[in-house]
């Protein structure tokens, strides 16, 4: 997650009605002509898919493949409106866990539970059970995950050699502060973490803290907790962090400008996503392949503090394209797939977290051994159904599964932005987004 979304339709029986009455064609089938328009996100792994897009081509001859690609929250925007007004502008959607329960209640998206479980060499049974729940609607499955993740603590083993500090594979956040603290240089920042305001950037890694602080977005009876003193001390905690051994002009940072701060030997730690791990082991990539170290995310009072989170592959029910479309899903999340971009392009860069049998594969274990069995440790061991302290009224780690978080986790992380850049207290902008966040959580009730 990298970039913030700009807004959401929050009209749902107006955009519903829309939909409804839209046209869906079943044509474009394998065999038969049809251009397909994909919407992805612009990082790494979905690169990939469209550089092997050709080898689908060449064995679905008739159907062609378009990619238009754009930064997360321009993409967030751009799907949202589509899907949701039904204009059919996409073929197939790269959507985040977030949004895909949500519009496949709506009914927004084709139902794929058939053509997945029909084909037995597609195997949809190996994907990893978390993931395939958290896509799933009423026993329906709507999405199916091109990558799963969640997130994790990465460092440069040998800027803590050369500091003579050592690691456990379980860190608190008050030892990764400290040595945030120590490893602060002139050469090099001691963390880098996001600071980008929007819901999907800085408050992805940001509410992880605030969870293993005590705090949550919601209590039980959906009153808003964010000014709650457990909400503050993590999120001041996360921007003194920031501020005192952070890298310059952190309000600018999300996932890909820590990731090439890292890669770049500029940081000695860095808190976000496990997908980040196969890019830094990367050599053509990454500078420092072969000097990361990865453990679990660090806590404060909880045991685990990881999110869950994959982007996934997802039809519309507008697209006229509606079985060329599902075979190019197939195809793109298929076993087959990450043995073609293991011997294409490299067994780094496989998509993770999506299907167990890819931890099975024995040029990936080799390839992938700094990374991958602390990607599947993880993943296995966070809890969406009670992530913090205290129990939430929803399943979902980094977000709030309701349509009006978007603009909700938008504001507020703003106010904490504004906070990191000195323009506000962390209390005023909290205090803020109390407001915000009551006036949806009131709508739940």
């Amino acid at each position: 997650m990298k970039a913030s979304p700009r807004t959401y339709m929050t009209s749902i029986a107006l955009v519903g009605s829309l939909l409804a009455t839209s046209a869906c064609s079943s044509s474009g089938g394998a065999g038969e002509e049809a251009h397909l328009t994909i919407a992805t996100v612009n990082n790494p792994q979905m690169q990939d898919m469209e550089e092997l897009s050709s080898h689908f081509e060449e064995d679905n001859p008739g159907i062609t493949v378009d990619f238009v690609t754009m930064e997360e929250g321009d993409l967030r925007a751009a799907v949202t409106a589509d899907v949701a007004s039904g204009a059919g502008q996409y073929d197939i959607v790269t959507v985040g866990a977030y949004e895909v329960p949500q519009w496949g209640a709506q009914d927004w998206l084709l139902d794929l539970t058939e053509p997945l479980q029909e084909d037995a060499a597609y195997d949809v049974d190996d994907i990893l059970p978390p993931l395939r729940d958290a896509l799933s609607v009423d026993g329906k499955q709507y999405a199916v995950p091109f990558y799963g993740e969640s997130s994790i603590l990465m460092y440069n083993k040998e800027m803590f050699a050369e500091a003579g500090i050592e690691i456990s594979n379980n860190p608190t956040w008050q030892e990764v502060a400290e040595y945030a603290a120590e490893l602060d240089t002139d050469e090099h920042a001691g963390i880098c973490l996001r600071g980008k305001p929007g819901w999907g950037d800085l408050f992805a890694p940001l509410t992880t803290v605030v969870q293993t602080f005590g705090g949550n977005w919601y209590d039980e009876n959906w009153d808003a907790q964010v000014n709650s003193p457990e909400f503050v001390e993590g999120v001041e905690f996360y921007v003194d962090l920031l501020k005192e051994h952070g890298e310059s002009d952190p309000v600018s940072y999300s996932f890909t400008e820590c990731l090439n701060l890292l890669s770049s030997g500029k940081v000695a730690m860095w808190y976000d996503a496990s997908v980040a791990a196969s890019i830094l082991e990367d050599p053509e990539a990454s500078e420092v392949a072969g000097q990361m170290g990865y453990t679990h995310a660090p806590v404060n009072k909880t045991e685990e503090s990881g999110w869950l989170w994959s982007w996934n592959l997802a039809v519309p029910k507008t697209t006229k394209n509606a079985d060329a479309a599902t075979t190019f899903v197939k195809w793109a999340t298929s076993k087959e797939y990450h043995q073609l971009v293991g011997e294409e392009l490299g067994w780094t860069r496989v998509p993770p977290g999506a299907r167990t049998s890819t931890y099975s594969i024995p040029e990936y274990k080799e390839a992938a051994a700094a990374f991958a069995p602390i990607t599947l440790e993880v993943m296995e061991s966070v809890d969406p159904t009670h992530p913090g302290v205290d129990p939430q009224p929803y399943v979902g780690i980094q977000y709030v599964p309701i349509p009006e978080f978007q603009d909700v986790g938008n504001q507020v992380a703003q106010g904490v932005a504004d906070a990191i850049a000195g323009r506000t207290t962390v209390q005023e902008a909290l205090d803020s987004g109390q407001e915000i966040a009551q006036t949806a959580g009131d709508k739940q009730k």
